[in-house]
């Protein structure tokens, strides 16, 4: 055999000679001959700021600063948020199921456990589930609606189980692009939006229409910009999906009733499929906001529209009180979808297997929580009121101390986890973000990490309105350290208008 190697490594070697004799072989995969729909695809979140801001940690931290603040991302944990206890139970006796004969845990959690394993296969979470999701969890899925809807009906064969919030959407916007030339699916999306939606829209290839939310008030929707915005798209496509992110992100607005009434009859007046992001569901903070889920207010609107309109509705262990961002835990239901579609949609899911069976466990603790009488009930609320006051506090403040610098104007966080302020930009920096290749708002939220070590994510990364400028950051960083980092931002702020302006 030593011989045989031998021999086989002078053939190598003799073979490589000749090879960089010629001219090395060309790459198969270049720039050039790469998917130009993925080379389209940009995600701001973690864009050009965040891998700066990734070198500054590698390099060893040499600035004026003693940590890099990541305040580009909803991720709550990384923030320093405690889990909840008992999703944490429940994830963990399913995941080591020889944990339920032990006294530590409590017995509701052990019960849920215990559900969950009998829907697996072999009663273990390492097995594979059904595509559409583990069929008792999705029951507590419908459960969950119910009573959130305050009685309005849901059918477990109309949710399906996915990775996170993001895999549903981009499974939907999957199955809804068709067409070509001028009858291309076009997409309509709020601005500023997340980056999700642009980005799953450029990889499919269909066409983004943009409506602008109204920042003077309070980044509200207007029904009459829907209609700008859809009559435009005519022209160049087929407008056919309505996409609503409710709270809102970046904007953190929360819509009335009387808007998503208005939302509801526009769709079922124009014919476009409703798509609503309400993975925010439980963050609403200002006095006389309630968060309305598209869902109640269809079947309220009667049976002409709860008949007919398509509507695809979203949530996710990754906000809320939970902020499970890593078990990529979500579902969606679909209403009035073609029985033949529900098929398509399927068969879809069905090549990507299942979502991960970790994260449908602990979707279902989301959705079916303990309840009064039950041993873990008092801890739990303790925990998720906590979570939740301690965001409204945060949104408070925020907002007070944007609105305290010259330059600066951030509307009421009414919902969600960011603020999305507006900044003022002088010409003087416009110019130099010119001579650097960078969008104003770009060159400023790097100017920021430089001088500061805080990590936000530029507005042009959302969208927004010609001439405007805006940053999001997240509320997330416990009360002390926001105070800290709204603090360097402020005298970042006043000393960037006194080397511009």
């Amino acid at each position: 055999r030593r011989e045989g190697t031998a021999r086989w490594s002078s053939a190598a070697k003799a073979s490589a000679v000749k090879i960089s004799e010629k001219a090395s072989r060309e790459k198969i995969l270049t720039l050039e001959s790469m998917n130009p729909q993925v080379k389209a695809v940009e995600y701001a979140v973690r864009g050009p700021i965040v891998l700066k801001a990734g070198e500054i940690e590698k390099e060893g931290i040499k600035k004026p600063f003693t940590e890099v603040i990541k305040a580009n991302i909803g991720d709550a944990h990384a923030m320093g948020q405690r889990p909840i206890t008992f999703l944490r139970q429940v994830v963990a006796l399913c995941t080591y199921p020889n944990l339920l004969d032990s006294p530590s845990f409590p017995e509701d959690a052990k019960k849920r456990a215990r559900r969950i394993l009998q829907g697996c296969g072999g009663n273990s979470l390492g097995s594979y589930s059904a595509s559409q999701g583990i069929n008792c969890i999705r029951e507590d899925v419908a459960s969950y609606i119910e009573r959130r809807d305050g009685g309005v009906p849901a059918d477990p064969d109309n949710i399906y189980l996915t990775t996170g919030a993001s895999d549903g959407i981009a499974t939907i916007l999957k199955i809804l692009v068709s067409g070509g030339g001028k009858s291309r699916t076009g997409v309509m999306i709020p601005i500023p939006q997340y980056p999700l939606y642009s980005a799953v829209i450029s990889e499919l290839d269909a066409i983004q229409v943009n409506y602008y939310l109204d920042e003077e008030n309070c980044w509200a929707l207007d029904v009459n910009e829907l209609r700008r915005s859809l009559n435009e798209a005519k022209a160049y496509c087929n407008p056919k999906v309505l996409c609503i992110i409710n709270p809102g992100n970046p904007t953190g607005q929360v819509q009335n009733r009387k808007c998503i009434e208005d939302v509801i009859h526009f769709a079922w007046e124009e014919k476009l499929f409703l798509l609503a992001d309400e993975v925010y569901q439980d963050n609403v903070y200002s006095e006389g906001c309630q968060f309305h889920s598209f869902k109640k207010i269809l079947y309220e609107m009667g049976p002409e529209y709860y008949n007919t309109v398509e509507l695809a509705s979203f949530h996710s262990t990754s906000k809320g009180y939970m902020g499970e961002c890593g078990y990529r835990g979500g579902y969606m239901e679909v209403i009035n979808l073609h029985p033949e579609i529900k098929g398509q949609l399927v068969k879809l899911l069905s090549v990507r297997l299942c979502p991960p069976v970790s994260g449908q466990a602990a979707m279902d603790i989301v959705v079916n929580p303990p309840v009064p009488g039950e041993e873990s009930y008092s801890q739990f609320i303790k925990e998720k009121e906590s979570v939740l006051n301690n965001l409204a506090k945060k949104a408070k403040l925020t907002e007070d101390m944007f609105n305290k610098v010259p330059g600066v104007h951030c509307n009421p966080l009414q919902g969600a986890m960011y603020a999305f302020p507006r900044i003022f930009i002088p010409s003087k920096a416009i110019e130099e973000a010119k001579a650097h290749k960078m969008a104003p708002d770009m060159f400023y939220c790097m100017k920021l990490l430089e001088e500061t070590g805080i990590c936000v994510v530029p507005g042009s990364g959302f969208g927004q309105r010609e001439g405007s400028y805006h940053f999001r950051m997240t509320i997330l960083p416990p009360v002390e350290k926001l105070k800290i980092l709204l603090e360097k931002v402020k005298d970042f702020h006043i000393k960037f208008l006194g080397k511009y302006a």
